[in-house]
Protein backbone atom coordinates (compact mmCIF):
# COMPACT_ATOMS: atom_id res chain seq x y z
CA UNK A 1 0.00 0.00 0.00
CA UNK A 2 1.25 3.36 -0.72
CA UNK A 3 2.18 5.71 1.97
CA UNK A 4 2.38 9.58 1.44
CA UNK A 5 2.81 12.86 3.52
CA UNK A 6 -0.02 15.37 2.44
CA UNK A 7 0.94 19.26 2.27
CA UNK A 8 -1.38 20.97 4.75
CA UNK A 9 -2.19 22.89 1.84
CA UNK A 10 -3.58 19.91 -0.02
CA UNK A 11 -4.82 18.41 3.29
CA UNK A 12 -7.00 21.69 4.00
CA UNK A 13 -8.29 22.43 1.13
CA UNK A 14 -9.22 18.55 0.12
CA UNK A 15 -11.11 18.80 4.28
CA UNK A 16 -12.72 21.56 4.65
CA UNK A 17 -14.47 22.01 0.73
CA UNK A 18 -14.92 17.68 0.37
CA UNK A 19 -14.97 18.44 -3.74
CA UNK A 20 -11.74 18.55 -6.19
CA UNK A 21 -8.91 16.12 -6.89
CA UNK A 22 -7.20 16.89 -3.19
CA UNK A 23 -10.43 15.53 -1.81
CA UNK A 24 -9.77 12.64 -4.16
CA UNK A 25 -7.03 12.21 -1.97
CA UNK A 26 -8.73 11.83 1.26
CA UNK A 27 -11.46 9.99 -0.37
CA UNK A 28 -8.82 6.89 -1.54
CA UNK A 29 -7.19 7.14 2.50
CA UNK A 30 -10.55 6.41 3.16
CA UNK A 31 -10.95 3.26 1.29
CA UNK A 32 -7.97 2.50 2.77
CA UNK A 33 -5.98 3.08 -1.18
CA UNK A 34 -2.85 4.63 1.13
CA UNK A 35 -1.84 5.49 4.65
CA UNK A 36 -1.30 8.96 5.43
CA UNK A 37 1.97 9.78 7.56
CA UNK A 38 1.57 12.71 9.50
CA UNK A 39 3.53 14.61 12.16
CA UNK A 40 3.33 16.75 15.12
CA UNK A 41 4.39 19.38 13.53
CA UNK A 42 2.19 18.83 10.48
CA UNK A 43 -0.70 18.67 12.95
CA UNK A 44 0.05 21.62 14.23
CA UNK A 45 0.02 23.69 11.12
CA UNK A 46 -3.15 22.16 10.09
CA UNK A 47 -4.53 23.21 13.45
CA UNK A 48 -3.48 26.59 13.07
CA UNK A 49 -5.11 27.38 9.79
CA UNK A 50 -8.23 25.70 10.24
CA UNK A 51 -9.18 27.99 13.09
CA UNK A 52 -7.70 31.34 10.96
CA UNK A 53 -10.09 33.88 10.43
CA UNK A 54 -10.64 33.38 6.69
CA UNK A 55 -10.91 30.00 7.11
CA UNK A 56 -13.75 29.63 9.60
CA UNK A 57 -15.83 32.15 7.44
CA UNK A 58 -15.97 29.20 4.21
CA UNK A 59 -16.36 26.50 6.24
CA UNK A 60 -19.41 25.44 8.51
CA UNK A 61 -17.54 23.41 10.89
CA UNK A 62 -18.31 24.00 14.48
CA UNK A 63 -15.38 24.35 17.17
CA UNK A 64 -16.14 20.85 18.21
CA UNK A 65 -15.67 19.46 14.70
CA UNK A 66 -12.64 21.40 14.20
CA UNK A 67 -10.62 20.03 17.25
CA UNK A 68 -12.49 16.64 16.46
CA UNK A 69 -10.73 17.02 12.84
CA UNK A 70 -7.09 17.33 14.92
CA UNK A 71 -7.88 14.21 16.84
CA UNK A 72 -8.88 12.13 13.52
CA UNK A 73 -5.78 12.82 12.41
CA UNK A 74 -3.80 12.33 15.29
CA UNK A 75 -5.69 9.00 15.83
CA UNK A 76 -6.12 7.50 12.13
CA UNK A 77 -2.85 8.65 10.74
CA UNK A 78 0.75 6.95 11.39
CA UNK A 79 2.38 9.25 13.72
CA UNK A 80 5.63 9.91 13.03
CA UNK A 81 8.12 11.83 16.36
CA UNK A 82 8.97 14.60 13.64
CA UNK A 83 12.30 14.41 15.32
CA UNK A 84 15.20 13.97 12.74
CA UNK A 85 16.84 17.12 11.76
CA UNK A 86 18.19 17.91 8.21
CA UNK A 87 20.35 20.31 6.98
CA UNK A 88 18.92 23.39 5.14
CA UNK A 89 17.24 21.52 1.82
CA UNK A 90 14.42 24.05 0.55
CA UNK A 91 13.95 27.16 0.91
CA UNK A 92 11.25 27.72 3.19
CA UNK A 93 12.61 26.22 6.62
CA UNK A 94 8.60 25.68 7.17
CA UNK A 95 8.31 22.83 4.46
CA UNK A 96 11.12 20.41 6.22
CA UNK A 97 8.40 18.89 8.49
CA UNK A 98 7.06 17.49 5.46
CA UNK A 99 10.46 15.95 4.47
CA UNK A 100 11.22 14.60 7.38
CA UNK A 101 7.54 12.63 8.06
CA UNK A 102 8.27 11.36 5.13
CA UNK A 103 11.86 10.06 5.97
CA UNK A 104 10.33 8.85 9.81
CA UNK A 105 7.56 7.22 8.12
CA UNK A 106 9.61 5.64 5.07
CA UNK A 107 6.70 7.65 2.52
CA UNK A 108 6.47 6.63 -1.04
CA UNK A 109 5.36 9.97 -1.57
CA UNK A 110 4.89 13.39 -0.26
CA UNK A 111 1.82 15.38 -2.52
CA UNK A 112 1.95 19.38 -1.90
CA UNK A 113 0.73 22.19 -3.83
CA UNK A 114 4.22 23.84 -3.03
CA UNK A 115 6.62 24.74 -5.88
CA UNK A 116 9.36 24.85 -3.51
CA UNK A 117 8.67 20.98 -2.16
CA UNK A 118 7.87 20.07 -5.62
CA UNK A 119 11.22 21.67 -7.00
CA UNK A 120 13.29 19.07 -5.23
CA UNK A 121 11.22 16.60 -7.47
CA UNK A 122 12.68 13.75 -4.68
CA UNK A 123 14.33 13.62 -1.59
CA UNK A 124 16.13 10.37 -0.11
CA UNK A 125 14.03 7.99 -2.00
CA UNK A 126 10.69 10.37 -1.60
CA UNK A 127 9.20 11.51 -4.74
CA UNK A 128 7.57 14.70 -4.28
CA UNK A 129 4.49 15.22 -6.16
CA UNK A 130 1.73 17.59 -7.54
CA UNK A 131 -2.00 16.50 -6.81
CA UNK A 132 -2.70 15.72 -10.35
CA UNK A 133 0.51 13.52 -10.46
CA UNK A 134 -0.35 11.47 -7.36
CA UNK A 135 -3.90 11.06 -8.94
CA UNK A 136 -2.44 9.64 -11.25
CA UNK A 137 0.00 7.33 -10.14
CA UNK A 138 -3.03 6.28 -7.82
CA UNK A 139 -4.98 5.49 -10.86
CA UNK A 140 -1.98 3.84 -12.91
CA UNK A 141 -1.93 1.42 -9.79
CA UNK A 142 -5.18 0.78 -9.83
CA UNK A 143 -5.25 -0.39 -13.38
CA UNK A 144 -2.34 -2.72 -12.69
CA UNK A 145 -4.21 -4.62 -10.31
Amino acid sequence: MLKIVIDTNVFVSAAITGKGKPAQILKAWREEKLEVIISPEILKEIGQVIFRPKIRKITFWTEKERYQFIEDLARICILTPGSLRLKQVVKHTQDHKFLVAAIEGKADYIVSGDRHLRDLGAYRGVKIVSVNEFLQILENKGRSK
